[in-house]
């Protein structure tokens, strides 16, 4: 039997928001109002495939928190793109 133990804080998740951006962050916080996340990336179409870029290009802080009201949908981000994710933001790198 699966037990779904659900989203946590500290998770690698992804984040669809109604605009269309998806992103891929660390989750902080997750209460009524919004959910906070370390360093969002946004995935983008590169050279090479799929990629990940910094979704605040110009911010100066890597937490950000989003309005609930603007995402669509968020779930636990598949392990090659959690690993993916880790080794980019903290240069560990997963195996």
């Amino acid at each position: 039997m699966l037990i779904n133990k659900g989203i946590s804080s500290g998770d690698v998740v992804s984040i669809k928001l109604v605009n269309g951006d998806e992103l891929i962050a660390r989750l902080d916080e997750d209460n009524l109002m919004d959910v906070k996340v370390n360093r969002p990336l946004a995935l983008t179409m590169a050279q090479g495939g799929l990629g990940m870029m910094p979704w605040m290009l110009l911010g100066n802080d890597d937490n950000v928190t989003l309005k609930k009201e603007h995402i669509l949908a968020m779930v636990i981000s598949k392990k090659d793109a959690a690993d993916q994710y880790t080794q980019g933001t903290t240069g560990i790198a997963l195996r």
